[in-house]
């Protein structure tokens, strides 16, 4: 994880007050950046589940979430649709033109989205966001701009970490558990 200064925290703390939204991109963010090919366009993803949970109380939590990746692959379309994500955005070969185009949609100031990424297609979105979040295994270039560094690596957690930060900041995070176990599992 990047070192913080006091000061770097609360700034951080401010950025992810005003998140409204979690974008990230998929291979190196949600897997850990494989991808297996198999015959007859099969391709197969490991997917992390606490990621998949940091998914749903993000969601739980108000926060519309969806990806924004360069690839195109039916297995990102079948976890956005487990996921109920609210966007899948495939197919961005200039992620900073997909990023207007989500904001677009949903009528949202570049201020009020988080997005997570890993590597150098990432930065142009990463330097239009309020609050700009890498893997721990992150290209170096990404890592100099990222507000934050996750302390776990892409497809091991990340997601879920960020989440938490966010909910955490937003002071979401107790009424979201409550929501999931109930009052007396805290």
């Amino acid at each position: 994880m990047k070192k913080q200064t006091p000061n770097k925290r609360s700034a951080l703390i401010s950025k992810l007050k005003k998140v409204k939204m979690l974008l990230m991109d998929v291979d190196g963010v949600l897997t850990e950046g494989g991808i297996i090919l198999g015959i007859d366009k099969q391709e197969f993803k490991i997917y992390d589940v606490q990621d998949g949970m940091g998914i749903t109380l993000a969601r739980l939590g108000g926060l519309k979430v969806g990806f924004l990746t360069g690839r195109t692959s039916e297995v990102v379309d079948r976890r956005a649709k487990e996921l109920h994500v609210d966007i899948c955005y495939q197919g961005a070969s200039d992620k900073l033109e997909g990023l207007r185009d989500i904001l677009e949609r949903y009528d949202l100031p570049g201020q009020t989205v988080c997005y997570i990424g890993d590597d150098v297609l990432d930065v142009g979105v990463l330097k239009h966001v309020g609050a700009a979040v890498t893997v721990a295994n992150g290209r170096p270039e990404v890592k100099r701009i990222a507000d934050y560094v996750t302390t776990h690596s892409g497809g091991k957690g990340a997601v879920r970490e960020t989440v938490e930060l966010i909910l955490k900041a937003q002071n979401k995070w107790k009424s979201v558990l409550e929501r999931v176990y109930g009052p007396a599992a805290l």
